[in-house]
């Protein structure tokens, strides 16, 4: 039985902009949305790292590139490429969310936006670990984003690419504009 949507696709075709626009319709249509999505951060014209934003519009930071990021006082430094993962700022921000779908909640089943299950966001453990236990629970549909395969295969990302009940939407240039109707079917589907 399908549950729970998920889009993939290169860096920099969509996924972001069709997760925001599939929540404005969902929200429009009544449906209750929480979670989070990661939005580039461009300073002069250059991307110089990524914020997490929650769905009701706060806002911290995920990652900035080294000379952004300041010192990090001793802290284990987690890093992707160029990117300085600010994890405090990251788990401090998205794991409350996951308490706002859980089943005491009492509320209608929710849409819970997970944007993206990505290297930098995996550095979390408590975050590994509320994911696996939303997948697995009843109380959400998830609508998330994870990358394409490249290098080594991230855990929880090909656990989610596994599911039987995750239905994965690879989004293209081509097919971006096309596919939010598909996407909204599929989540409706899940909800029932």
């Amino acid at each position: 039985m399908l549950r729970h949507v998920f889009l993939t696709g290169p860096p920099g075709v969509g996924k972001t902009t069709l997760v925001q626009k599939t929540c404005d319709a969902l929200v429009s249509s009544g449906q209750s949305v929480e979670g989070f999505y990661t939005e580039e951060v461009r300073e002069g014209g250059r991307r110089v790292g990524f914020d997490v934003v929650t769905v009701s519009g706060e806002r911290d930071h995920l990652s900035r590139i080294r000379d952004v990021a300041g010192d990090s006082h001793g802290r284990r430094e987690y890093k992707v490429g160029q990117y300085v993962v600010d994890l405090p700022s990251f788990e401090r921000l998205a794991l409350p969310l996951f308490k706002k779908v859980s089943p005491e909640d009492g509320t209608s089943k929710k849409v819970f936006v997970l944007d993206e299950i990505g290297k930098m966001e995996l550095f979390s453990q408590p975050f590994i670990k509320a994911v696996r236990q939303t997948l697995d629970g009843s109380s959400c549909t998830i609508l998330g984003t994870i990358p394409i395969p490249k290098g080594k295969p991230l855990g929880l990302v090909e656990e989610v690419r596994m599911r039987s009940d995750v239905k994965i939407f690879t989004v293209t240039k081509e097919n971006r504009n096309a596919i939010l109707q598909d996407i909204l079917s599929a989540l409706r589907e899940g909800l029932k």
